[in-house]
Parts: C-alpha cells; structure tokens; sequence
C-alpha cells in the first residue's frame, strides 16, 4: 500500500540545538484522504507540517510527495511542488494593507498569466465557496476570527490545489465558528479531490473530520488509525488525551520532605 502514498515520511527526525524536536517519524497519505495529527501543544505537530511543506530541513529522515524527495531537492522542483498546495495557518495570514479580494488574488497574480477580469471572477467564486461572497472589499481588519480564517482558506484554495494543509484551524474560535470551519472542511472533501493534512488538538474537529488520525506525543506517533480505531487504542497517551487527564506535576520528594522539617 505504501507504493500508493502520495505523501510518504520515513524516519523523520529533528533537533532545535540539543532539544529533540521530531524522532524517527513515519507515516504515509494516501490520495484523497484526510489525516489528522493530533496532540496536546509542544508534541511536534507544526514541526511536521512545516517539514511536508519543506520550509524546514531535518536532521535525519525523508519527506516525499508524489515520489519527490522535499528534503533533497531543487529550489525549483519545491515552488512547482508548492504550486500544487494550499495552507491554512493557524492566525490566517492575510495581508493587513490588502483587501479581502486582493488577498486571495495574490497567488492567482503572482503564479498564473490570468488577465485581471478572470482573476475577478476567481476571486468572487472562491469567496462564495467559503461563504465570504460579496465581502470582497472589506479589510482583514473589520472582519471576525471566524471570517479571516474563511478568507485565508479562499486565498489557499486560489489555484486549487492538490493538496490543502491547515495548521489549528479551529483554534481561537469560538464553539459554533469551530464547528462552520469542520463542516467547511467536510463540504470540500466531498466537492474537490484533494488530500487534506490538519494540525489540531480539538477531539471534536478530529473526529468528525479524519478518514485516519495520528497521535502525536513527545515527537512521536504513538498511534495511528481510524477514529474508531483511535478511541479504542490501549496506548496510556492516547487514553490520556482523550480522556482529558493532566499530567502528573513531578515533585522531588525528599526535598518536600525536607522543607516541611524545615519550617517546623
């Protein structure tokens, strides 16, 4: 089955100094499918987004896409690639001194020959797509939370992409926008034939949304599988996650013992 993966890591491992960020990761995609890495903050999630995009390099490993090395390629092999991806990022990115609709004509002006008319009306469908048609003319600045990530999702669907990656797309939203973006997410699973990677730490959004979900904990992926396969995982960190159970604050117990002699 691997030979089908259309996104394929293998023993991906980084370090930020001597801090181990990423160890030994592996997993594949396969097309048309939608994968979740799913983890508490710090477990290396964006870490491994940023590589699948290549805007970082590892300390050991491979990353391919469509069989091409992303790690150990040229500079013009990687912007073709990129070419064919859209990203969601976590704050939506937009061009503060642009408007809604120039900043999702960025991509279509800078990548494409397009005369302006068609770009318009580019524009205006990849809008309506997110539920934005008509607020074209408005500034990042006079939209909600819940709007700029739509108006970041049309700009990422531009020159629509083989593959979509979002980076927490639910996070700062309120319950009722989080639940728009996972339907928005599920209407272009169903509508485009695209392979769609989401970095997140909401069990709901994982859940309703993911063919396969991958746990990540300390840099690994402790788990790997269909949500119902997820939630019946034995693994201790995956039970842990689910079940919403914080850590155990670690405590030098001679010097608490210590301390209480101390003050007696």
């Amino acid at each position: 089955m691997d030979s089908e993966a259309i996104i394929r890591v293998e023993n991906l491992t980084t370090h930020y100094g001597s801090r181990r960020i990423l160890n030994s990761v592996s997993f594949s995609v396969y097309p048309r499918e939608t994968i979740v890495l799913l983890g508490s903050s710090g477990t290396g999630k964006s870490t491994l987004l940023r590589h699948i995009l290549a805007l970082e390099k590892p300390t050991s490993g491979h990353t391919f896409i469509k069989g091409l090395d992303v790690c150990h390629c040229s500079e013009d092999e990687l912007n073709e690639l990129r070419r064919r991806m859209g990203v969601l990022f976590q704050s939506g990115a937009l061009f503060g001194s642009m408007s809604l609709g120039d900043n999702v004509a960025v991509p279509l002006r800078e990548l494409t020959k397009l005369d302006e008319s068609t770009i318009d009306v580019l524009v205006r469908m990849k809008l309506g797509l997110v539920g934005l048609g008509g607020f074209e003319n408005l500034m990042p600045s006079q939209l909600s939370g819940g709007m700029r990530k739509r108006a970041g999702l049309a700009r990422a669907l531009a020159l629509d992409p083989e593959f979509l990656l979002f980076d927490e797309p639910s996070a700062g939203l309120d319950p009722i926008t989080a639940a728009g973006i996972d339907d928005l997410i599920l209407k272009l699973k169903e509508t485009f034939p695209m392979t769609i990677v989401v970095v997140t730490h909401e069990l709901v959004s994982a859940f309703l949304i993911a063919d396969r979900i991958a746990v990540m904990f300390a840099g690994e992926i402790v788990a790997l599988g269909t949500p119902a396969e997820i939630q019946q995982s034995s693994h201790p960190r995956v039970q842990q996650f689910l079940k919403r159970v914080p850590e155990e604050p670690e405590r030098d117990h001679e010097a608490y013992l210590r301390s209480l002699t101390a003050s007696s």
